[in-house]
């Protein structure tokens, strides 16, 4: 047995090996354990319960359900041995975190899978099993694709056409007191009119359905922006502009150098509500006269008593209006990181 010394301790090899065994964590995974086994339960219950045959047809990709839920938790079952988790390294172990999540969801797909499909205790066409919506991405994929890019589009156009505005106009006020003077009754009198209040008057005053849908997705991107851009501009130090004058610095560099650089919190978080804003504004103009887009889907989708297309495309639509914010985080995350640290949202 060799023999270590250790701050001037005589200790046995096996005394130090004992210890760190002690104090290490354990590499077991047990939330990916009963993951593991709900996603398998969730299989199980899909493939080997027969379904509650609704008229004069079953359910299809029952049993690729079925299979893809038991392929699942046996992967989850296999990452979380402590053999995976030494192998795998960080990225297993990133997915520690996620765990609760992992149990939770196979449990939420598995009372859905039992109250629809397996019971029937929920009504159709109201209510579908997880499966049918597998069949509207693989049979209607390309309507239901085609709304989305269109969704996408006038989406850009019009956040893009609110950003700018509401920038330059919150620069403006915030800079500007004779601007500030005409521009601000404006914004806090019709700025916290909803958007949507104009759609009889845009639908009436724009060429076409489309132009309309762009300038209400505009408009409810642009005030939030320009507010938020307004309030980070009149919030700056003064001081700041004290040291930048004191080394001869002009107009526009105050504006473009300290003002605006200093204010990019502010914008971001306006822009953040103003992206938010816009989702319930673009799609209810696309319900209401647009002819294409995931709102226009919901439409077509309720007036033919689909309500699983309509399931369908409210999930791709969380989906991407969740992806969008989560890019938004990431630019502002790049843009601010000389602030790292001091800007939480």
């Amino acid at each position: 047995m060799n023999e270590l010394i250790a701050n001037g301790v005589l200790v046995q090899e096996s005394d130090v090996a004992q210890a760190d065994r002690a104090v290490a964590p354990s590499m077991l995974w047990h939330s990916g354990l009963l993951a593991g086994l709900a996603w398998i339960a969730f299989g199980i219950l899909t493939w080997g319960v027969p379904n509650h045959v609704v008229g004069f047809t079953d359910w299809l990709y029952t049993k690729e359900l079925g299979v893809a839920g038991v392929l699942v938790g046996a992967g989850l079952l296999l990452f979380s041995t402590s053999w995976a988790q030494r192998a795998g390294g960080t990225r297993l172990q990133e997915l520690r975190p996620y765990g609760a999540w992992l149990v939770a969801v196979p449990v939420i797909l598995g009372l859905w899978e039992y109250f629809t499909a397996k019971t029937g205790l929920l009504p159709v066409p109201f209510f579908a099993p997880p499966q049918s919506l597998i069949d509207v991405y693989i049979d209607d994929w390309q309507r239901l694709g085609g709304s989305v890019v269109n969704t996408l589009k006038l989406l850009a156009i019009g956040v893009a056409y609110g950003a700018v505005v509401g920038f330059l106009v919150g620069v403006s006020v915030g800079w500007s007191k004779s601007i500030g003077y005409w521009v601000h009754p404006v914004l806090r009198v019709l700025g916290p009119l909803p958007a949507t209040a104009l759609l009889p008057l845009t639908f009436y005053f724009f060429p076409s359905s489309y132009s309309a849908a762009i300038f209400l997705v505009a408009l409810a991107t642009g005030f939030p922006v320009a507010v938020l851009t307004w309030s980070g501009i009149a919030s700056v130090s003064k001081n700041y502009y004290d040291v930048a004058r004191t080394m001869g610095a002009s107009e526009w560099f105050l504006i473009f150098r300290v003002a605006i650089p200093a204010a990019l919190p502010q914008v971001f978080v306006g822009l953040f509500m103003g992206l938010s804003a816009s989702f319930s504004v673009l799609v209810t103009a696309e319900m209401m006269g647009v002819k294409s887009g995931l709102g226009w889907y919901l439409t077509w989708a309720q007036g033919w008593a689909s309500y699983t297309n309509m399931y369908a495309a409210l999930i791709v639509m969380a989906l991407l209006f969740s992806g969008l914010i989560s890019l938004l985080f990431l630019v502002r995350d790049y843009v601010l990181s000389w602030q790292k640290g001091t800007v939480k949202w």
